[in-house]
């Protein structure tokens, strides 16, 4: 079992920065990936970002690529999702998840390859 808990999320003006936190917790040595997932009301759930555990391999969608980043510190206690240059597109309830099996190398994008999730992190950026 893993458990993720999310923080850091607000509300923030258009252009203005928010660095979203997830800590995990429990059977953190086996995660295998972790990302970070928004879903805006009325819209299905879409992944930000998503990081690869041990190597440190990143993916960011086309929407995000310039502005997000996705981070962990050194010890792999936390992973990070600064955001900068925030749009009113932007807002959402922000989540983190983990995986925990292997994937032959491959970087998990899709809401269905993860296994725990945190409970979310509300963003809202007014325009």
């Amino acid at each position: 079992q893993v458990q993720l808990v999310e923080s850091g999320g607000g509300l923030v003006q258009a252009g203005g920065s928010l660095t979203l936190s997830c800590a995990p917790s429990g059977r953190t040595f086996s995660v295998y990936a972790m990302g970070w997932f928004r879903q805006a009301p009325g819209k299905e759930r879409e992944v930000v970002a998503a990081t690869r555990w041990s190597s440190g391999d990143t993916y960011s969608a086309d929407f995000v690529k310039g502005r997000f980043t996705i981070f962990s510190d050194d010890a792999k206690d936390t992973v990070y999702l600064q955001m900068n240059s925030l749009k009113p597109e932007d807002t959402a309830d922000y989540y983190c998840a983990a995986r925990m099996r292997s994937y032959n190398g491959y970087l998990p994008r899709w809401a269905y390859e993860y296994d725990y999730w945190g409970q979310g992190t509300q963003v809202t950026v007014s325009s």
